[in-house]
């Protein structure tokens, strides 16, 4: 396997040196650096072509989504955003993160947000997208295994609209029918592609194409609103900027 050439980006050199530590325990990654402002990073980006980049959100001068902004799509590498603010995590997905980790993360969901850009590079490789953008397609059509009632169920992502808690259960709903699974929320939204997938609140994961649009509610919240007319009330902690997650996902 190559190495995963790996950037690391965060103003704060406690947060760079924690993640760094982290990163030593995994043998197929190199670290080429590291970048303590938006600016620096798009120098480091285009002159050294990194597979990967740990992004935080806010820096000075250049944000993390204004890096992510100025750079061509073909030029992007894999995106991670590391940051302390949750509120953003909607406009990560639709600029195609590639994981979004809060701080403070453990080394077991590093690990995973690392299989996912390793699925990516391999994505890349194999000439299944020619940018991180267009990876989300090429991922559509993967399948989910799951077992109820006995049997072993495999569907395809595209097919799943909506995942909702319920008690020890998750409640599958599909096209044209739903799925009552003995599983978590969570176990289950780890096996699920994170740019096809949000967890809009605390009991819900979404397909990101079945959203149809946001509305204002009151206090300054705002209600998903599928293409099935199903309305869910979107977390605060995942509202982030809408306008810019709505001019890349509205119909």
């Amino acid at each position: 396997m190559s190495l995963l050439r790996i950037l690391i980006v965060d103003d704060e050199s406690l947060a760079r040196e924690r993640l760094r530590g982290m990163l030593r325990h995994e043998p197929d990654l190199e670290i080429i650096g590291e970048c303590a402002n938006g600016e620096d990073a798009l120098a480091v980006i285009q002159a050294q072509t990194p597979d990967l980049v740990f992004l935080d959100m806010q820096m000075p001068v250049v944000a993390g989504l204004q890096v992510i902004a100025r750079l061509p799509a073909r030029q992007r590498p894999a995106i991670v955003f590391a940051t302390a603010h949750g509120q953003y995590a909607v406009e990560a997905f639709a600029v195609a993160a590639v994981d979004y980790l809060l701080k403070p993360f453990d080394l077991d969901r590093l690990r995973l947000a690392l299989q996912r850009a390793r699925d990516h590079q391999q994505a890349r490789s194999a000439g299944q997208s020619g940018a991180p953008g267009e990876a989300l397609t090429a991922r559509k059509n993967e399948r989910l295994a799951v077992r109820t009632d006995g049997r072993i169920i495999f569907l395809r992502l595209n097919e799943i609209i909506r995942i909702e808690a319920d008690d020890n259960h998750v409640v599958l709903h599909l096209a044209e029918n739903r799925l009552q699974l003995r599983d978590t929320l969570g176990a289950l939204e780890a096996r699920l592609d994170p740019l096809a997938f949000a967890r809009v609140n605390r009991s819900t994961i979404v397909q990101v194409d079945q959203i149809r649009e946001l509305q204002p509610a009151q206090h300054g919240d705002y209600t998903v609103v599928l293409r099935d007319g199903t309305k869910l009330p979107l977390s605060r902690s995942l509202r982030g900027r809408l306008d810019h997650f709505m001019g890349g996902r509205a119909p």
